[in-house]
């Protein structure tokens, strides 16, 4: 499923595109989901990464499992009302996302969606018109990985969320790139661009 930015319009060819995972990169991850609005709490640095890859052309896209709406911890009304605090944050330091993608479905169903699974990036690279070879996609688990690896785009680890642990763990593409968190990974991105 998708989510557009009010002002988004996916038309460009050319445009420059990185996809973020949500929780555990933009904002603090919790083992009992983020639930509701209140409990959505930019990671330090992060909104301001955005807007900074924004200012330098990038589309943002956000890629999330969601799988508290398949566990009926959420519906869709408090994922959307979720969304929009995100967006009203980014809008305040001068950033957006252009659309989220997420996936509803809860982790025993056998959807293509959800990440590891590549249904997500593969919709993103339909929708945006871009091949997804190369392009970034900055997780902070396995399966935000192995999801880039599958259509070619750049796997990029954050030691944000579950990221330390993810390191830890290893078994991750070995071509990522590994930052401390997204304003590193936003400095490094654009420092090469």
């Amino acid at each position: 499923m998708v989510q557009f930015a009010s002002d988004a319009v996916v038309t460009t060819r050319a445009a420059r595109l990185i996809v973020l995972d949500r929780d555990g990169v933009i904002n603090h991850d919790s083992e009992q989901y983020i639930k509701a609005p209140d409990e959505w709490r930019p990671i330090a640095g992060s909104l301001e990464a955005i807007a900074r890859l924004n200012h330098a052309g990038f589309r943002v896209v956000v890629a999330t499992n969601q799988s508290g709406v398949g566990r009926g911890l959420l519906d869709f009304a408090t994922l959307t009302a979720i969304h929009d605090k995100m967006h009203r944050a980014l809008a305040q330091v001068g950033g957006r996302i252009d659309a989220v993608f997420f996936c509803p479905h809860a982790a025993d169903s056998r959807c293509e969606c959800r990440k590891p699974k590549p249904g997500m990036l593969i919709e993103i690279g339909r929708r945006f018109e871009v091949d997804m070879t190369g392009v970034p996609v900055i997780g902070d688990s396995l399966r935000d990985l192995q999801a880039a690896e599958a259509v070619g785009a750049l796997p990029v680890l954050a030691l944000t969320g579950k990221g330390e642990r993810t390191l830890r763990e290893g078994g991750f593409p070995p071509h990522t790139l590994i930052f401390p968190d997204l304003a590193f990974a936003a400095s490094a991105l654009l420092a090469t661009d």
